[in-house]
Parts: C-alpha cells; structure tokens; sequence
C-alpha cells in the first residue's frame, strides 16, 4: 500500500530515479534553503557507495549491487535527512527484468530513502499478469495524485498510468537524449515513439494500432495547457520548451553536494553504449571504434552501459585490453565520486550533456567521439543517423574528437 501522496514519481531506470532526487533537490531550492550540507545524509550516502565494484584484468567484473537485487524490496521510512513538504514525492519504482537494471535500482532507492523519501517497489513486469495487477495497485493513487512525475514518457506502462490521471501538473524528468525527441515529437504533433524504433513488421503494426488510444491519450496529459495541466520538463538536455511548457534546468546540484570532487587518474576512461544492443550499430564496427579510441587516447577503462551483454563486453576486453567496469550506479555519481581519468571519451550518449554538469570545476575533460554513418546497421531507424548527430553537436562544454577518429576506426 502506497502512503498517501500529493506528488507520486514513477521510475523505470536509475538514471531517472537520480534524476528525481534532483528534480525535487531544485524545487526544495527554490522554495527554501536547501539542506546540500547535511552531514548525516553525506555519510550515509558515502557508506552506501563504498566498495564500487571493479576488477581487474581482462576479465568482465560483476556489479557488486547483483547479489542484492531481489531483496529490501517494499516502503520503509528513511533514518536520513528528511525531505519533507509538498514537493516531496513519494517514489513508485517499475522495475525492468534485467538484473544490472534492478540492482542499480536498489543502490539508488537506497539513497532516496537516506535522504527522507517513501521508495515503493512495484513489479510490473515478469509474468502475463504484472501489469494488471500493477495497475490495479496503483489505480487509486494516480488519480489522487496533484503532481505526477514520470521518467520515462514513451513507456506503455507509464501511458496507461496517466489514463486515469486527474493531476493538474506533470513533471518529466531526464531518461537520458530521449528527452530531446520526446519535446520535438509533442511539438510535431506525432505520436511517442523511441527514436531507435523502426516499427517494422506486421505484428508490431497491430500492436501499435491497438495501443494507438492509450497513447493518444497520454500525448494529450503531456501536451501543455490540456485540460489546464502545467508541464514541466526538468532535464539536462538542450531543449527547446513549447508554448505552456516550463523547462528547468537539472545541473547535478543534488550530486555535487552530496559527493566529491573527485579524485583524477592519470589515465583516460571510454563510456559504453548500448547502440549495439538496440540494432544501431553494427558490433564488428563499434568493437573497432572501441579499439581505436583505446590506442590514441591510452584508455584503461571501460565503462559499461547496463544494457551491454557480457558477451559484448568480453570480446572487447579481448580485443583491447581494457578493464571492464560494470557500475552498480549512474555514472554521474560514480564519476563524481571517483577516481575518475582526467579525460572521459564517449560516444554520442545522455553522458556528454550529464558529466559536464556533474564534473563541474573537477578539471576533468569529457570528450564525445561522432558515430560515423557507415557504422550504422541495415535495419537502423531512419532517424538514428540525424538524431546521433544532434546529441553531439548540442552538447556542451565538451572536446569533440576530429573525424578522422570516427573513420579510422571504421
């Protein structure tokens, strides 16, 4: 049972489930001194990041959060700092399947509840009838709710919850570049659809002709003025707001008081990807790019996305020597809390617009390396080629690499 709630926030990832702690970091801000120099809640956040995992060699290192996935699951109250107040939200985990996903997941509703905020766990996937009962479950607080926060916009999961929502605000919150597409596609009118989609085949077409109500109606709660709803949209991607529309800028405030600065290595660090796993990039082509980024920049470590395979992950540390790091948290707050290299290379990706903000004033340089066209895959969405390129040309305060880089690795 969900305490009652005047603001509900519904997370599906740790990138968004940070991204909420920040979101209501700036509106405690703006509505009062914020608490950034509580010492319980830094020394509780430090003991719940000791020990972030690595492994050394060429070998693939396991998330230390893994073997801790399945448990401390439900809502307790937090012994932390306290948030408090109507803009503290009370958080509705959904979590994915995946076990990397779910144990990151926990690391950070660790950190939700040491700052003050109700975390409920709702599994809503992993059986025929989860989404039903999920949705059973949370019917009744939607539609109590005055304030909905969401993560991720283009969920089916989530659009079904907004259904029955009577909010008069709704909040977005950063689920990484995605963001950038979900403002351009409400501007254009289109339905919500993830850029790396390509739609193809019959029975995708039914399933998206079937669900094509319930995702009217969620575009209709997340367009501006509707039914005289505010949106908001809180994000560190460069966007631009529609008419109606609040944008507020997510600089990492609630990270770069809680950790750091930290402690720079000599060397450099790659950021993964998961454009291999979604079909955008061919594996052979990124295995090479990974190579030769390694070569000319003198990378000793590798970052995983969560999404990466093993299989993945292992054949590059074959190939290049790198250690693989698989991180038990979002990496603005493992970078933030370091060692970190003096230079960070990543491919297009939500990390080039986040680590600027997180690093501010560490001294560490974040580099973005472009996706040549060639490395895409037949079966890539059309918008894959234009919409890697704008993540890189928008981002700020960051090194591009010249392009020689990208064709050399090709």
């Amino acid at each position: 049972m969900i305490p009652s709630a005047s603001t509900l926030a519904f997370v599906e990832s740790p990138v968004q489930l940070l991204n909420v702690l920040e979101w209501a970091h700036a509106r405690r801000a703006d509505d009062g001194p914020a608490r950034a120099d509580d010492a319980a809640a830094r020394e509780a956040a430090g003991r719940l990041l000791d020990g972030v995992p690595r492994q050394p060699g060429r070998s693939t290192a396991r998330a230390a959060g893994d073997h801790t996935a399945d448990r401390a699951g439900g809502s307790r109250t937090p012994s932390g700092s306290g948030a408090s107040g109507p803009q503290a939200p009370t958080i509705v985990v959904l979590p994915p399947t995946d076990p990397m996903s779910r144990g990151q997941l926990r690391r950070v509703a660790g950190l939700a509840r040491d700052e003050g905020y109700t975390v409920h766990w709702q599994e809503a996937r992993g059986g025929a009838g989860a989404p039903f009962k999920a949705l059973a479950a949370l019917a009744a607080d939607v539609r109590r709710a005055e304030r909905i926060v969401v993560g991720d916009p283009f969920s089916r999961f989530v659009q079904l919850l907004l259904a029955p929502a009577r909010a008069a605000e709704l909040v977005v919150v950063d689920d990484g570049t995605a963001t950038m597409e979900f403002v351009a596609q409400l501007g254009r009118g289109e339905r919500l659809r993830r850029w790396h989609r390509t739609g193809a085949g019959a029975g995708a077409r039914v399933r998206e002709f079937a669900y094509a109500p319930v995702s009217g109606t969620a575009r209709r709660r997340l367009t501006p003025g509707g039914d005289r709803r505010r949106v908001e949209v809180f994000t560190s991607m460069p966007v631009t707001p529609l008419p109606g529309m609040e944008v507020r800028l997510n600089d990492f405030a609630w990270t770069r008081s809680r950790f750091g600065p930290p402690r720079l290595t000599r060397g450099t660090d790659l950021v993964g990807t998961s454009l291999v796993e979604t079909g955008v990039v061919d594996p052979v082509r990124y295995r090479a790019a990974v190579l030769a980024l390694t070569r000319e920049h003198g990378a000793t470590r590798y970052f995983a996305h969560r999404r990466e395979s093993p299989e993945k992950l292992r054949a590059l540390s074959e190939a290049t020597g790198l250690e693989i790091v698989r991180p038990d948290l979002p990496l603005e707050l493992i970078a933030r809390r370091g060692p970190v290299g003096r230079t960070i290379v990543s491919f297009p990706s939500t990390v080039v617009h986040t680590l600027p903000y997180a690093l501010i004033g560490s001294g560490v340089t974040v580099a973005v390396c472009e996706v040549d066209p060639a490395w895409l895959t037949a079966a890539a969405s059309p918008r894959a080629r234009g919409f890697l390129a704008g993540v890189t040309e928008t981002a700020r305060d960051v090194r591009r690499l010249p392009a020689q880089t990208a064709r050399a690795a090709g």
